[in-house]
């Protein structure tokens, strides 16, 4: 499939471009390379590839998740200004 130059003008004023004729001819030429390249990319045989197969190892980095002991609120809350409820006051910065 080739692209025509009234594709390319059809895009061009959909992305609102004005461009030249020296420009179409050459964008004609570049996009219907680029969907012949696309085209040779589909006909590629890939039955035998595992989807999203990679060739080196990929494993899981993050630690496991675990249930740890927090830090004191009473401790915390001393370097508080103002404190209200357990939590840190704060003035109010929004009507």
């Amino acid at each position: 499939m080739s692209v025509s130059k009234e594709d390319v003008k059809h895009i061009a004023n959909l992305a609102r471009l004005e461009i030249s004729e020296k420009e179409l001819d050459k964008y004609t030429e570049d996009l219907s390379n680029i969907v012949d390249y696309a085209t040779t990319l589909s006909n590629i045989d890939v039955s035998g590839v595992d989807p999203t197969n990679h060739i080196l190892d990929i494993k899981n980095v993050f630690r496991k998740d675990e249930v740890k002991n927090s830090y004191d609120r009473e401790e915390i809350l001393k370097n508080a200004p103002d404190k209200q409820a357990g939590c840190i006051s704060v003035p109010k910065v929004v009507e």
